[in-house]
């Protein structure tokens, strides 16, 4: 009768065909009859290993796969068997199922153990860490170099693999606080980080060491000893250095704080200083300006004093070479005084007018939309010209500061004349048809 070669395992990662017959027959298991059927579901492959004399081979057969058995498949059986046998014998060859998509849990608790900080080595804190792990078989091939088929144990393997995910994370936990910084007392709270940590080095280890590929590492909890001595005097050191660590960072700021002040109150008194000494020098030069007009009559007066003193003398200038009364001289000297005091009657005015005129009054500006854009701002004179030349038209919008909003310049009461200006006059009467 010819054998059925499947496997009807519901979980499994390495199963090994056995053909019907008497149990644990080597001979009987591993003699395949020629024209057996062979049955591979989706998701598996099996290996054919035959033991020759230059080591073993292996023919692998994905599913899904339902055939006979025949040398167009198993290329490596028409070698074996040979034409002497004429497909009719038993070859020898041992069977194994792979599961490739079944995922093995294996939960893992790393018993406790001893986390230096780093700064206070004198303080062991013990640690005890929990979770669950799955793992599966992708590349087969690479499994196959890894781990011997024959008689291959799923329990043993489970327990090499737990004894390298237990090495990996007493290792890693171990060393983070010299290595990334975080204090031992903080490690409970850090469950995340640390699986993020844990996780890429144990895949790469699964799958060098293993030929398996780790599909999820989940540590569930990290629990740390409270109740050691060593706990509660690194807890107390740690919370006392924290404290003085505050007080520092407070004084620091605090002084900080004050010398910021200090800083501020310099910079505002010595900005008060040089606001003042410019606001005195701008009213000494106003004072000065105020002054000039002033100070340039005097100036004037004394050149105009002097001259008229000079043009009385003319009048005792003796004509001739005799002495006496001289009317030319007195004449002249009335003539000149009197242009020289109307010039300074003229000069006296202009500076009064120089130092009471009023300054220019202010200028109303109004902003003009063109277009949506702002622009401007134009004084009332520059309007005007825009409306007599048709840039400036009563439905623009125009604002000046004090309008709570935009309006049309044909509203507001200020530019309304300019349109009123601009409108040119009627026209004349057309002329009356010629006489027939």
């Amino acid at each position: 009768m010819l054998d059925v070669i499947r496997c009807d395992e519901e979980k499994y990662l390495i199963w090994k065909w056995r053909p019907s017959g008497a149990a644990n027959s080597t001979n009987k298991e591993n003699a395949i009859r020629w024209g057996s059927s062979l049955r591979v579901k989706d998701g598996e492959v099996a290996v054919f290993v035959y033991k020759q004399q230059d080591g073993a081979t292996q023919d692998f057969i994905e599913g899904p796969f339902d055939e006979t058995i025949k040398t167009a498949n198993f290329p490596i059986i028409s070698n074996l068997i040979g034409l002497a046998y004429a497909g009719q014998s038993p070859f020898q060859a041992e069977v194994y199922f792979i599961n490739l998509q079944g995922q093995q849990d294996l939960p893992f608790g790393v018993p406790y153990f001893d986390v230096f900080d780093p700064r206070f080595m004198d303080f062991p804190v013990r640690m005890a860490a929990r979770g669950a792990i799955k793992f599966s078989i992708t590349d087969y091939r690479a499994f196959i170099k890894l781990h011997r088929l024959v008689n291959f144990d799923l329990e043993q393997f489970r327990v090499l693999v737990r004894d390298a995910v237990l090495k990996y994370v007493k290792g890693i936990i171990s060393n983070i606080p010299a290595d990334h910084g975080m204090p031992v007392l903080q490690i409970e709270r850090k469950l995340l980080e640390i699986n993020d940590l844990i996780a890429p080095r144990l895949a790469q280890a699964f799958k060098d060491d293993f030929g398996v590929n780790l599909v999820r590492f989940d540590l569930a909890t990290i629990e740390v000893d409270k109740e050691t001595h060593e706990y509660q005097q690194l807890r107390s050191i740690t919370a006392d250095l924290e404290i003085a660590m505050r007080q520092k960072q407070n004084e620091v700021s605090l002084r900080n704080l004050d010398q910021t002040q200090e800083i501020n109150a310099i910079n505002m008194a010595e900005t008060m200083r040089i606001q003042r000494e410019a606001s005195e020098r701008f009213q000494t030069l106003q004072t000065q300006s105020q002054h000039l007009a002033a100070h340039q009559i005097n100036q004037q007066t004394q050149v105009l004093s002097a001259a008229a003193a000079s043009l009385g003398d003319m009048s005792a200038m003796p004509l001739g070479g005799g002495g006496g009364f001289n009317p030319v001289g007195m004449m002249t000297g009335m003539a000149v005084g009197g242009v020289m005091g109307g010039q300074m009657a003229n000069m006296m005015t202009a500076a009064g007018q120089t130092m009471q005129q009023p300054p220019p009054p202010p200028q109303t500006l109004y902003n003009v939309s063109v277009n949506g854009v702002s622009t401007g701002p134009f004084n009332l004179v520059q309007l005007q010209e825009q409306a007599r030349g048709g840039q400036l038209t009563p439905q623009q919008h125009v604002w000046k500061a004090g309008m709570a909003n935009w309006e049309l310049a044909g509203q507001v009461a200020e530019l309304a004349p300019l349109f009123a200006a601009a409108q040119p006059p009627v026209p004349p009467p057309p002329p009356p048809p010629p006489a027939l």
